[in-house]
């Protein structure tokens, strides 16, 4: 069976129900994370090791590689499992597949060794810039980032949830609105407290 990986880092259920009319043929794994988060933590990922393991899937396909991991160990980790299970890995945008008739792919391994170590370097001088970035802002005085311990506002929260709040309104349970929304159910608690506050925003 062949399958796609798929990686975001929001929640959006219009790209989701487009992804899964552009792939019908394919099973979709479809993980909410930030590239961060290594592959074999990430529910989906976690689910698509096992149908590898299984023997369920054969073939796996993913728009870039950094849709597996932004760290280059996590990303050649998860290309050992897929080659030792005589899956193929292919991306898309560069038109390569881990295993040519059985075997590794070396021009593959090297391309992607090259191209994971150099997303692994912007993502480091990235965040690098960002803290010195801050500090600058800091010593100006000027920086408005969220004070550590502050509390987000009511509207901020159900601005950012607003996938949770319709299917409140509309009366579902905690659980079904968290897997409907892939949030945790304590997001949920969070939203309907919120509610029960202010109920006039459910009139």
């Amino acid at each position: 069976m062949n399958a796609r990986y798929v990686r975001v880092s929001t929640s959006n259920q219009n790209l989701e129900r487009q992804l899964r009319e552009d792939y019908k043929n394919e099973n979709l794994f479809i993980d909410i994370v930030s590239g961060a988060t290594p592959f074999c933590e990430r529910e989906q990922g976690i689910k698509l090791i096992e149908a590898v393991k299984k023997k369920e899937i054969n073939y796996v396909s993913v728009h870039s590689i950094d849709r597996l991991g932004r760290n280059l160990f996590d990303i050649l980790s998860t290309l050992e499992i897929f080659n030792k299970n005589n899956v193929v890995l292919k991306v898309d945008n560069l038109g390569l597949e881990s295993l040519v008739k059985g075997k590794p792919n070396q021009a593959f391994k090297l391309i992607i060794s090259v191209m994971a170590n150099i997303a692994e370097m912007e993502r480091e001088t990235m965040l690098e810039r960002q803290k010195e970035g801050i500090m600058i802002a800091k010593a100006k005085g000027t920086y408005k980032g969220r004070v550590r311990g502050s509390k987000e506002s009511d509207s901020t929260i159900l601005s950012k949830y607003k996938n949770v709040v319709k299917h409140l309104k509309k009366n579902q349970s905690i659980r079904n609105t968290a897997k409907l929304c892939e949030v945790s159910a304590g997001t949920v608690q969070k939203v309907q407290k919120i509610l029960k506050r202010n109920e006039s925003i459910l009139q």
